[in-house]
């Protein structure tokens, strides 16, 4: 059974997707849109001065974790009213641009966030990736992830073994993001970290490299995630409160799939972000309307246990 968040109307078919009164995304049951948000590791802003009400702590030295549940969308059915209708004129031998159109229509997704603190610590690093261009190793800056490991939250799970951060969210339809502090910026630099799907399963939202980060996550930055399952990748902006696809889903052969690592790289270009896998070039984006300096981060999404290894800064 299925139920709508906001009229709660109930439905007994399990393939419907969205509410036929309001057009709110169905959930199995339970609604999870109000869930209050929860800080972890509550903390004094000063000794002997201590912060009011769930989310006291104090400003974390080296990296933030956010986690983040998509907000409702919706209803499109009109929109596959107008495909249809695109598709005919197509076939009929005209509305090529119309189709284009209506696919960058359908890319944009708001989300919430809740968040929660914790510290990290950088290290310096001689060591160029080898699946990226090769640069001068005084330039490569290795961010430690060792220490972003040491408290978790109710929203996801981070460990660190065997040189690698194991990072996921505890449920399907969240996201957990961590971000660091204002110590390394990606703005004129090259950012790159080395991703793996640990237990080769599919991500809808996708994880990968957040880079251009206001220090306080999901306020303002760019995402460039990959679904190694299904070899593609998307891009996304988040704006506060909001994410907006940049580009949407699109199937890439330049990912390796299954458990194998892939290297995802973006290379700010002042007006255009290049996005690299496995030091290939995917994709570039104008940056018109997103950040244009900030932090590093890692996202991982709907549950994936993803493990994150050479998070560096190139300048």
């Amino acid at each position: 059974m299925k139920i709508c968040p906001t009229c709660r109307r109930t439905y007994d078919d399990d393939a419907l997707n969205f509410c036929l009164d309001d057009g709110s995304v169905l959930t199995f049951g339970v609604d999870h849109s109000n869930a209050p948000t929860i800080a972890m590791n509550p903390r004094p802003t000063a000794p002997g001065h201590p912060s009011q009400g769930m989310q006291q702590g104090w400003t974390p030295p080296a990296a933030t974790p956010y986690s983040m549940q998509p907000k409702k969308k919706k209803s499109r059915g009109w929109l596959w009213a107008v495909a249809i209708l695109c598709l005919g004129i197509l076939l009929c031998g005209g509305g090529i641009a119309g189709m284009f159109v209506y696919f960058a229509s359908v890319a944009n997704n708001n989300t919430r966030v809740a968040n929660n603190s914790t510290n990290a610590r950088w290290t310096n690093s001689t060591n160029p990736n080898a699946n990226s261009s090769p640069v001068d190793p005084s330039r490569v800056e290795e961010i430690g992830l060792e220490d972003w490991s040491k408290q978790t939250s109710s929203w996801g799970t981070n460990e660190f073994k065997d040189g690698e951060l194991f990072m996921a969210s505890k449920e399907k339809g969240n996201y957990f993001v961590i971000v660091a502090t204002d110590q390394y910026k990606t703005d004129k630099a090259a950012t790159r970290v080395t991703v793996r799907n640990a237990e080769n399963v599919e991500s809808g939202l996708g994880y990968g490299l957040v880079i251009h980060s206001d220090s306080t996550p999901l306020q303002n930055d760019y995402a460039f995630l990959i679904d190694a399952k299904r070899k593609r990748f998307r891009i996304v902006r988040h704006d506060p409160e909001k994410e907006v696809a940049v580009v949407p889903w699109t199937n890439s052969k330049l990912i390796n799939e299954g458990t194998a690592d892939n290297v995802i790289e973006a290379r700010d270009k002042g007006a255009k972000i290049e996005l690299y896998l496995n030091g290939q070039l995917a994709t570039s984006i104008t940056n018109k309307q997103g950040p244009t300096g900030g932090v590093p981060g890692l996202y991982t999404g709907d549950g994936a246990k993803i493990a994150f290894k050479k998070l560096e800064i190139i300048k």
